[in-house]
């Protein structure tokens, strides 16, 4: 008897067999309703096997109208479970975000003029047809509102036949980018790099490669080549372009307009309900033809994908960290091959894991060292900050205080980095020196003195600020203590009182709208001085900006985060290559009490590869990734006591293993979240050696109470 195995978006561990009901049209990948328990449910028909017929099986009820979830979807949830130790139901539930994709478009009536004018007009009606004339096809209340009249109005006109209805789709499919229309001119060097992608459209088939340019060096304009000739190749095939950054979502798409005649279709969490449903079911049926999105789109349903575009691809933004904690550049390469699509990394700063892929030959490495035109690479300067003290208050060193002004005098723009919210990272109290901290957990309250509150940036609880202290009740006792971004605006404003002054971080760019307004009114010349944390980091193309200042270029350094030089790195470099991308040449000056680390003497030499090879020395001694592999996990309870006790216990349930080491369990540097408890075992073993499987194996020992929870992560990023 055939059976569908259905596998549903739930923390299950298979899927379940159903019955087929005669009739019903079922294959494997089709999206069908099915009863589960008191419920029915969404779930993907993921095979179709033969059963025992005397068995007693529930029945599907539907199958939706959506073609099914090819093959090599269905194999790469099942890889993304198995490697980042999580349920195939918990990562089918990321390609199900949009459900409402799986049913048709809904429907709207609009109205449209026919040219007949019935001989009972009277001013309203004329308003309605004026509108209709001006407005085009439209709904009755869209109507209705432009004319200032009721509905009612304009179906007396529609059954006077002075309108006619029709019923049209709300969700209208994307326009069809156009492959063949003229890219701008390239450079020798981008038009080598441009033709050996393009000979690996025309050949098929997965090949990786890793587009390693300097920032401003054209990388967008390589790989849009790579697209162009993937789209004349199949005119099905589908590409994705992933983006680490919503905040870079409208720069790339109006470029992708230019280029194409079209622009992608979006997917991030910004988007509404409706546009969300419409990108996914566009997708699924291999109508969009290009798609850019944040790290979840890596899930979407492609029927035809035959190109996967990671820029940026060494942004730590790319890692979740939370539900699945997986790494989305690292499960593209997997998606490319598992689809035998071509894949391209591209990046100024390329993680180390990918330098090392390219170097032994995994990936094929295209170089571009140089910007095209008349721009070039900013002079970089290390400000020490034991020699060139801020003067008392101040935050601004005196060299770099003199960049601005003479900056702004010549009428050009600078740029300060700052990678912390807010107005000053920790609140204490002058009379008793306590640090005001989030409820429930050991992290400090930034102050955000634009709105007078308190905010706890790991958690987002916020209070307003207190007049007198809540642990001594001393009046006006808090002290703000560091700086964030809004105090070194503030410092600025004092020293360039002319200067149009604006902050850009996550706090004042919530929302497209109002990052897009920031990044056109940079980019037309009308702030002086943009004051950012990493948001201004990535992408952005600014011509008139000539001067960056990095205030803080040591935060980064702090903590046991094995990563720390090389994200340091990453980011100053990413920061500094925003000065100078037209004419007039750019200067970078790094603020630091460490001008002797490895990381800073490579950013003032521009010695990348000298920076890697210290990283990778070190990591290769340390059996640490690239050369080794790491996983982490987090238990956390809602007492110290329990914390204690379930640490101990899977302590002892670890399997044992050749080559894997055990570290822990010990609390976590957050030791508090939320009112839990955290301990953490950091787990290291050579490459050989299936870590997620050792995992996987401890997970199904351990054995917790009710209130515990547990959370592995593979490949860890964050230590916190």
């Amino acid at each position: 008897m055939p059976t569908a195995r259905i596998l549903f978006p739930l923390p299950l561990p298979e899927p379940f067999d159903y019955l087929i009901p005669d009739g019903l049209k079922v294959e494997s990948g089709s999206y069908v309703r099915a009863p589960l328990g008191k419920y029915e449910r969404t779930g993907v028909v993921w095979e179709i096997v033969e059963t025992d017929p005397t068995r007693e099986l529930k029945a599907i009820d539907s199958v939706f109208p959506t073609p099914p979830m090819p093959a090599s979807m269905r194999r790469f949830i099942e890889f993304c479970a198995r490697y980042n130790v999580a349920g195939p139901g918990q990562v089918l539930g990321m390609a199900l975000r949009a459900r409402g994709g799986l049913s048709p478009s809904p429907t709207q009536t609009v109205y449209a003029a026919t040219g007949h004018r019935t001989n009972r007009m009277t001013s309203a009606r004329e308003k309605v047809l004026q509108a209709a004339l001006d407005a085009g096809p439209a709904s009755a209340a869209e109507l209705a509102r432009l004319a200032g009249v009721s509905a009612s109005v304009v179906k007396g006109l529609a059954e006077a036949g002075s309108l006619s209805a029709k019923t049209l789709a709300t969700d209208l499919p994307f326009p069809n980018p156009d492959p063949n229309r003229a890219g701008p001119d390239l450079t020798a060097e981008q038009a080598a790099a441009a033709a050996d992608l393009r000979a690996a459209a025309r050949n098929g088939g997965y090949t990786p490669f890793l587009l390693d340019g300097i920032t401003g060096s054209g990388k967008t304009e390589v790989y849009f080549e790579a697209i162009s000739e993937t789209l004349r190749q199949d005119p099905d095939a589908q590409v994705l372009v992933l983006l680490p950054e919503i905040a870079l979502t409208q720069a790339v798409f109006d470029r992708f307009e230019a280029r194409f005649g079209a622009g992608p279709a979006p997917w991030h969490s910004s988007l509404s309900d409706q546009q969300r449903r419409r990108t996914w079911r566009e997708v699924a049926h291999g109508r969009a033809r290009i798609v850019t999105g944040a790290r979840s789109a890596l899930f979407l349903p492609f029927a035809n994908l035959k190109l996967i575009i990671v820029d940026e691809e060494h942004d730590t933004s790319f890692k979740q960290e939370d539900g699945v904690r997986y790494h989305a550049r690292d499960m593209a390469v997997m998606r490319a091959k598992l689809e035998e699509a071509g894949v391209i990394l591209a990046s100024a700063t390329p993680a180390l894991e990918t330098v090392v892929n390219a170097e032994t030959g995994r990936y094929r490495r295209l170089k571009l060292s140089a910007r095209p035109g008349a721009a070039r690479l900013p002079d970089m300067d290390l400000v020490d900050l034991r020699a060139n003290t801020p003067e008392k208050g101040n935050w601004l060193s005196p060299v770099l205080s003199k960049a601005l002004v003479d900056t702004h005098a010549a009428g050009e723009q600078s740029l300060l980095f700052l990678n912390r919210r807010g107005y000053a990272p920790l609140v204490i109290c002058k009379a008793c020196g306590e640090r005001l901290k989030s409820p429930g957990t050991e992290s400090w309250l930034t102050e955000h003195r634009y709105t007078n509150r308190l905010v706890c940036h790991l958690t987002g609880w916020s209070m307003p600020k207190p007049d007198k202290c809540p642990l001594c009740g001393a009046k006006d006792s808090l002290m703000g203590v560091g700086p964030g971004v809004e105090r070194v605006a503030e410092e600025v404003r004092v020293l360039l009182p002319e200067a149009k002054v604006e902050v850009f971080s996550s706090d004042t760019a919530m929302g497209g709208e109002a990052t897009r307004g920031i990044v056109e009114r940079m980019a037309h010349g009308e702030i002086d001085v943009l004051v950012g944390t990493q948001i201004v980091a990535k992408g952005h193309n600014f011509p008139n900006l000539t001067l960056v200042g990095v205030v803080d270029a040591d935060s980064g350094l702090q903590g046991g985060d094995l990563r720390a030089g090389e994200r340091t790195y990453q980011l100053l470099s990413q920061v500094a290559g925003r000065a100078g991308r037209a004419e007039r040449p750019g200067r970078a000056l790094i603020q630091t009490y460490q001008p002797e680390n490895p990381a800073m003497q490579a950013l003032a030499a521009s010695d990348r590869d000298g920076f890697l090879k210290i990283e990778r020395d070190v990591r290769e001694e340390l059996i640490l990734p690239p050369f080794g592999r790491m996983a982490a996990m987090v238990l956390s309870a809602p007492d110290a006591g329990m914390a204690k006790e379930i640490g101990l216990v899977a302590g002892k349930v670890a399997p044992n293993g050749d080559g894997v080491t055990v570290y822990g369990p010990a609390p976590a540097p957050i030791s508090i979240l939320r009112g839990r408890h955290r301990l953490r075992f950091l787990i290291t073993a050579p490459r050989d050696i299936d870590l997620s499987a050792y995992m996987a194996a401890w997970l199904k020992d351990l054995k917790l109470p009710n209130a515990a929870r547990v959370a592995v992560d593979i490949d860890p990023y964050s230590f916190l």
